[in-house]
């Protein structure tokens, strides 16, 4: 089974790296995806899964706050932050973070080469590395890698989970590295 053309190698992406359209107001980098991200990823033969947008899928495009792009990032992300510990959007939360194990779970299942997944750091939800609260950004994870990595150890999976901020000089690198290229 899957002796076709596929590289039966899969990268999980945050899904703002791929389309910036679903950004809160006020932080997107570039017009649609990070190209270059994108690029070095596809250039591996790698297979790109993208991750549910945990804010967009819990708060909606406007994040519950139509007026949010108006307030320095840090203050809007400490917000939303806030906002995915609602009971409802933390409901939401811990169902996307099951689907993305069930997915990891399935490739694994059929002999896949799950090589990461790759957050975005600064974010409330998506920060591995760093993360925004109390109107600032601090280290630590966001709310859905948190959840994301409980859950994968609850179900004994171990995948390499890196953040990257994606116009920093070093960004490339590291999704390079994870890509073992």
């Amino acid at each position: 089974m899957f002796t076709d053309g596929r590289s039966r190698r899969v990268i999980f992406l945050a899904h703002c790296l791929l389309n910036q359209n679903a950004i809160s107001d006020g932080t997107a980098e570039v017009p649609a995806a990070h190209r270059e991200i994108l690029r070095t990823v596809l250039d591996a033969r790698v297979g790109v899964v993208q991750l549910p947008c945990p804010e967009l899928c819990c708060l909606g495009l406007d994040r519950g706050d139509p007026k949010g792009g108006e307030r320095p990032v840090v203050a809007e992300n400490t917000r939303i932050r806030r906002a995915m510990g609602q009971p409802e959007a933390a409901a939401r939360l811990r169902e996307l973070t099951a689907q993305v194990v069930r997915q990891i779970r399935e490739y694994r299942k059929h002999d896949f080469t799950v090589l990461g997944i790759v957050g975005v750091d600064r974010s409330p939800c998506c920060g591995v590395n760093t993360t925004s609260d109390l109107d600032r950004e601090l280290p630590g994870r966001g709310v859905f890698i948190a959840a994301l990595q409980t859950a994968l150890e609850e179900a004994e999976l171990t995948v390499p989970v890196i953040g990257i901020k994606p116009s920093a000089p070093d960004a490339l690198a590291a999704v390079q590295a994870l890509l073992g290229a």
